[in-house]
């Protein structure tokens, strides 16, 4: 049975990330939708260096096996400046904050992000899926950075 941990805290947010109406608490309900709206998002400031932003993923039960793990997303950048944006979006286990910040399961790298919605994936292998050994304390840290 297909299990979807989903955002559930704003657990760190102390470089200026906000909703798309410039919010910053609880903006993790922008994101925690079923199906994918482009209408309610979460950004970073225009100018990002090195700026995370992690939530906390719902309580899922450990699924007993290897495979079928995987963390989707959708990025896009405002037209705005014309800066070169990247983004890193990883998955972490323990999370408690940036200098604590538990088990790095699996990430992945955005360079220069376009201007239209994108999807983004990652797929765990076998090994990275069995390194959760908690699927209670798993995170999605998200990394904004103007390169």
């Amino acid at each position: 049975m297909a299990q979807f941990g989903r955002p559930s805290a704003d657990t760190y947010n102390s470089d200026g990330w906000t909703d798309q109406a410039g919010g910053s608490t609880t903006i993790y309900t922008t994101i925690d939708e079923t199906v994918a709206s482009d209408t309610d998002y979460i950004k970073s400031a225009s100018a990002p260096s090195n700026d995370p932003y992690v939530t906390k993923l719902s309580t899922l039960e450990d699924p007993v096996s290897s495979s079928g793990h995987t963390v989707r997303f959708r990025y896009c950048k405002s037209a705005a400046g014309g800066a070169t944006i990247g983004l890193v979006v990883q998955l972490r286990q323990g999370y408690v904050d940036e200098g604590t910040p538990g088990t790095l399961i699996a990430t992945t790298t955005v360079a220069d992000i376009g201007e239209t919605w994108t999807n983004g994936t990652i797929s765990l292998s076998a090994g990275e899926a069995d390194a959760i050994t908690d699927y209670t304390d798993l995170y999605l840290r998200f990394v904004a950075n103007q390169t």
